[in-house]
Order: structure tokens, then C-alpha cells, then sequence
């Protein structure tokens, strides 16, 4: 495990992590969800290597954990940067440390949508999106309460402070005006996907490869009408559906609780299987209208 600096195309400072190992299965870009650090997913990246992955990467957006903000810098701060630009640069980290090996990836939330927005999913072999959603509030299983936190309180906060603070209980800190697109985009009943400041939603139709798309049924966020919704953006892609829930009520996986080391024996096989060996998990359902593979 080494922790890496790099920079995005636009110039902005980035810090990530490379898990190496001898295994010469693909390569793993694991690309996080808002306002969750790169450290979130180590135990998953040390997982994926036992089992056979070369090289995996994880990393931090701009803004977010350690890829903080440099004094000095002028241009305002965009949550689609995260996929615009960030993802690339790491994709390109990811190529140069494995030697161009096959590269598979996996996003978290937002970094499924990031598959969408950064216009290099020919690069992946094939793809996880994992409790990735379009995000309209009423759509979650708690709409009230999601306006609420991001609206009433998260959006006035960023004004006199610049920045979401970590103790606002949404994540971790994140700059204000990135924020703000993210709670601008869960307003709008299509999401980002109509959002006239965010053209790159168009490359959606360009994801032609394989995309293993995962629901959670006790996620508020993820709910099956948010998560089917983004999973209709990816018009050309030969996409399957799979769900999973808690083997009982006391077990809750939430939005967050899948990549916690607990669920190795039970949650990841599936989806480790798929990424190194494009294994399709037998209870997987081919979307209808998907594109046939």
C-alpha cells in the first residue's frame, strides 16, 4: 500500500492510494461516493488483491479527505470535477502503476455516476455501480428529511462558513460551492441529467461495456425507483441488476454498510468474482431494453 500524489488535468493537487500485489488479474479503480474518503475502501482494495487483482487504486476527490484545496486556488470548485477530471487522472495513475493491464472499476454512489460523466469508460473492461442513484429528493425513502438536511441546513452553512463541515453528519467536509450542485441536483426531478451546467451527461449514452448495476433494499438514498432511474441513463450499456438485503432487520447495510470488512464472507464474493473474472452473479437481471452483450 503507497499513498500517491497527482495532479488532474486542470492542475488541482490529488492524493489516492495503490494496493500492489503478484496477482495478474485486472487492475481495480475503486471510485468513492460523496463525501466518503478513500480509506473507507482499503479493506475491500486488500480483498481484491488476495483474490487475485494486480494493482488497485483508490483516491480522493478535490476537496474531499486529503485531496484538500491548495492555498491560492482561484477557479471555482464543481462536484462533476470529481468525474470530469478527477477520475481520469486516477484511471491514467491506475494504467501507469499496473503496466496497462486489463482495468475494471468499481464506483460507490457517486462514482458510478462518474462512470457516465468522465467520457473514458471505453478504458474498463467492465464496471460495478454500487448503490448509485439519481438523486432527486423524492425519490430517497426519507425525502423530508433529505431536503431538510441538505437544504435548511447544509446550504445556509456553506455561505458564512465556505464549506459543508464535517459535523453537519453528511459526510466528510466538503468546499461550499460543490455542495451546493450536489443539493442544486437533488432538487431537480431529473437529477443532473438535465442540468444545463453539466453537458458531460450526454456521454452517458456512450457507455457501451458491461455494467453490473447493485441495489441495496434497505438503502434510503439507493431506493429500487432512484437506482432503476440512473440505470435507464445507461441507454447503450449491457447492463445487469442485482439487489441485496440484510439477512435480517437488525443487520442494516444502508448506503455505507457494504464495504465494511464484516460483509467480506457474505456480500463481496459476488462482486469480487465479477470485477477479476467477469463472473456474472447468478441471481443478475439483464435490464429489460438493455442492449444485448
Amino acid at each position: 500500500m503507497q499513498e500517491i500524489a497527482f495532479k488532474a488535468e486542470d492542475g488541482f493537487p490529488l492524493r489516492g492510494t495503490v494496493f500492489s500485489g503478484p496477482g495478474q488479474k485486472p487492475a481495480v479503480l475503486i471510485s468513492s461516493a460523496a463525501a466518503v474518503p478513500d480509506s473507507f475502501y482499503r479493506h475491500f482494495a486488500n480483498r481484491l488483491l488476495e483474490l487475485g487483482a494486480s494493482h488497485v487504486l483508490t483516491y480522493d476527490y478535490r476537496g474531499v479527505a486529503k485531496s484538500q484545496v491548495p492555498k491560492g486556488w482561484k477557479p471555482r470548485l464543481h462536484m462533476k470535477d470529481w468525474a470530469v477530471l478527477d477520475m481520469p487522472a486516477a484511471l491514467d495513475e491506475l494504467k501507469k502503476a499496473s503496466g496497462n493491464k486489463p482495468i475494471v472499476g468499481i464506483g460507490h454512489s457517486f462514482g458510478g455516476v462518474a462512470l457516465g460523466l468522465c467520457n473514458r469508460s471505453v478504458d474498463f473492461e467492465r464496471y460495478t455501480t454500487l448503490a448509485s442513484l439519481s438523486g432527486y429528493y423524492r425519490n430517497t425513502a426519507e425525502p423530508i428529511a433529505v431536503f431538510a438536511r441538505m437544504n435548511l441546513l447544509g446550504v445556509p452553512l456553506t455561505y458564512p462558513l465556505g464549506r459543508l463541515p464535517k459535523w453537519s453528519g453528511i459526510g466528510e467536509a466538503l468546499p461550499g460551492s460543490i455542495f451546493r450542485d450536489w443539493a442544486r441536483w437533488c432538487r431537480n426531478r431529473n437529477f443532473l441529467f438535465e442540468d444545463p451546467k453539466v453537458p458531460e451527461a450526454r456521454h452517458f449514452s456512450a457507455v457501451e461495456i458491461p455494467v453490473l448495476g447493485i441495489g441495496i433494499n434497505d438503502d434510503p438514498w439507493g431506493t429500487p425507483r432512484a437506482v432503476r432511474l440512473f440505470l435507464e441513463r445507461l441507454v447503450n450499456a449491457d447492463v445487469h441488476e442485482l439487489w441485496l438485503s440484510p439477512e435480517n432487520r437488525a443487520d442494516q447495510i444502508g448506503h455505507l454498510g457494504y464495504f465494511r470488512k464484516t460483509r467480506a464472507e457474505t456480500l463481496w464474493p459476488d462482486v469480487m468474482g465479477w470485477l477479476l473474472n467477469g463472473t456474472l452473479p447468478t441471481n443478475a437481471i439483464k435490464r429489460v431494453g438493455a442492449r444485448a452483450a
